[in-house]
């Protein structure tokens, strides 16, 4: 989806993200949630009023799933909720009372198709946000996305496959990211 949003003009700037994804691979459930949530934080400071209500109401999902999963968040993610949350508090306090008045209904499970309606929203968001250099925004979610893939399969997939993950070049990789194999 990233591809398809992405301009002509900046769409050769994801080939070398490419290696990245080779081997990549598995069913691992924090996948789908860590994906989401980037997607998410990510996209709620850009986006539009009309998705930011839903892209809230996905980080919540998603940090009550991920919670659930491990009994506390991955490193750094809870300061990338509170960073996408500070762009939009009064989304954040709607959110918060939506999932609160909905009760038991709020508590569903969380699937494959929850998952990808975030990520939809949120890269459409992305790609129609009113911002400068919104293909930049569109790579940096690519490439941590990819990132947080590798940093939870790699780990949970024998050692022949750690050795076998193509690492993207620093230049592809946001500021500050290193992946370990």
């Amino acid at each position: 989806m990233v591809n398809d949003c992405t301009s002509d003009s900046s769409r050769a700037r994801l080939v070398p993200l490419i290696p990245s994804v080779i081997g990549l691979k598995g069913d691992n459930p924090r996948v789908r949630l860590l994906i989401a949530v980037r997607a998410a934080t990510a996209a709620l400071p850009v986006s539009s009023s009309d998705h930011q209500r839903a892209l809230a109401v996905g980080i919540l999902n998603c940090e009550r799933q991920l919670e659930g999963l491990d009994g506390e968040l991955p490193e750094g993610l809870e300061a990338r909720i509170r960073t996408a949350f500070d762009a939009a508090p009064e989304t954040e306090r709607w959110a918060r009372e939506f999932i609160s008045s909905m009760g038991a209904w709020s508590r569903t499970k969380f699937t494959d198709r929850t998952a990808e309606t975030i990520i939809r929203v949120s890269v459409q968001g992305i790609a129609e946000a009113c911002t400068p250099n919104p293909d930049d925004r569109l790579f940096e979610l690519l490439s941590g996305v990819i990132d947080d893939a590798t940093r939870v399969l790699v780990s949970t997939q024998p050692a022949q496959m750690a050795t076998s993950v193509v690492e993207r070049p620093a230049e592809t990789r946001p500021a500050g990211v290193r992946v370990h194999s």
